[in-house]
């Protein structure tokens, strides 16, 4: 059931090229790119908490790419919806109209581009409406970051140079013609220009010193047996927050998690996209992902921040140890070690870490059903080193149980192979299942 009041987030999909155009020229394709990922991840997580305090629905409607790519990067707990029209007054009036029409009272519409737009100003927002039935934010390039209506209010987008600096005055003149009384927020910056740029890194400088620690990350399906030791090591350091990203479980999974005081999400199944939507919903600053069979060692939280001080570090992991005893066990351990910390190439199952800026400015995990560690692994190490400390994490030795030491290693040498040579992943994922 629709609630009284509705947020809804107009963005693009990050394609290289087409988001923050006017950047380019300052920081590149890729740079703006990043740039425009991190915005939309910030609003995002404002706007989330901003429906929570007010008891909002929230909608995403997107430009650009697939409701699937959406959700893979951000998450299913989003209600997506693709932009129509064929400008942006008409996308806005319909959007307005739609929610108003499933039952909605106070409808308010933000974009992606204002860093200092916070849960606080949308709170605002929406206290503001119950007062007057037209709010806006005004930015400081002319536009406005912020539009809400109590009622559909088509004329308010017509005939409007959408892009440039005469977008308020020339609503403030619609609004005023029709005797529609309006509350003006606070103004605040845009980043679109070059010379907006200034104001991101001062907000990123600021920023450098937050005291928000580690979010923990862990992707689950069915792993009731496992799940509580994993959660018990985790939490034994007392994390910012402990995220437990569920595919679909059927078992007593969730419930355990819960009962261990972690968030619990559901996302459809996928370890790379479950693992993409914990750090979206992340608040910490440094962002651990964790598989349901890996134990942390004690000191965990101490290892990770001492690993991260050094600016030289894109990222890092924790050495190889496995659980149970079989065959060959020892050179395992000391293989995997030695490709991790002379290749630079630790895999998933030794808990990375990094930076959640840096994992939101390459775009977090890929959408693969296979290698999506050793895939993000070899992206961090164009931005730094990739660490392993010598404090081990502890991870299931079943596969090597099951189905013996050899095999499984050839298997894992054949996938890397493939992958290298441009064999398809999901041919990959399904040679590994056999």
């Amino acid at each position: 059931m629709a609630k009284p009041r509705r947020l809804i987030l107009f963005t693009r999909y990050p394609e290289s090229g087409k988001v923050k155009t006017r950047l380019i020229g300052a920081v590149g394709e890729t740079g703006a790119t990043a740039l425009h990922r991190r915005l939309v991840l910030r609003t995002l997580r404002a706007a989330r908490c901003a429906c929570q305090e007010c008891d909002a629905d929230f909608e995403l409607r997107f430009d650009g790419g697939t409701e699937d790519a959406f959700r893979h990067w951000l998450g299913d707990q989003v209600r997506f919806c693709p932009q129509r029209g064929n400008d942006l007054g008409k996308r806005m009036a319909e959007a307005f109209e739609e929610s108003f029409r499933s039952g909605s009272n106070a409808t308010i519409i933000i974009g992606s581009d204002c860093p200092a737009l916070t849960s606080g100003v949308l709170t605002n927002a929406f206290g503001k409406l119950t007062e007057t039935p037209a709010v806006l934010g005004p930015a400081s390039d002319g536009g406005y970051y912020l539009i809400g209506l109590t009622r559909s209010m088509p004329e308010l987008f017509e005939s409007i140079p959408w892009g440039t600096s005469s977008v308020l005055h020339d609503s403030l003149k619609i609004l005023d013609r029709a005797d529609i009384p309006r509350t003006l927020l606070l103004q605040l910056e845009d980043i679109d220009r070059p010379e907006d740029l200034a104001i991101w890194y001062e907000i990123i400088r600021q920023e450098e010193n937050d005291s928000r620690g580690v979010s923990v990350i862990i992707p689950v399906l069915n792993e009731s047996r496992n799940i509580d030791q994993t959660l018990e090591a985790v939490r034994r350091e007392m994390p910012h927050e402990i995220i437990v990203a569920d595919g679909g479980s059927s078992d007593a999974t969730v419930e355990q998690a819960r009962s261990a005081s972690a968030v619990v999400i559901v996302s459809n199944p996928g370890r790379s996209r479950q693992m993409n939507a914990g750090a979206a919903r992340a608040t910490g600053k440094t962002l651990v992902f964790v598989h349901a069979d890996t134990i942390l060692p004690a000191g965990w939280t101490a290892v990770v921040s001492a690993t991260l001080k050094d600016p030289q570090v894109a990222a890092g992991a924790f050495a190889f140890q496995v659980a149970e005893s079989f065959p060959g066990k020892g050179l395992l351990e000391w293989t995997t070690n030695l490709r991790s910390r002379w290749g630079q190439m630790p895999y998933g199952d030794q808990a990375l870490f990094l930076r959640q800026s840096l994992f939101e400015e390459i775009g977090g995990f890929r959408n693969l059903p296979i290698l999506e560690d050793y895939d993000l692994v070899r992206r961090l190490r164009r931005h730094g080193r990739v660490i392993t400390c010598a404090q081990a994490a502890t991870t299931s030795g079943r596969r090597w149980q099951r189905s013996g030491l050899l095999r499984v290693t050839l298997k894992n040498q054949l996938i890397i192979a493939g992958f290298h040579l441009g064999v398809a992943p999901h041919k990959l994922a399904h040679f590994y299942r056999t």
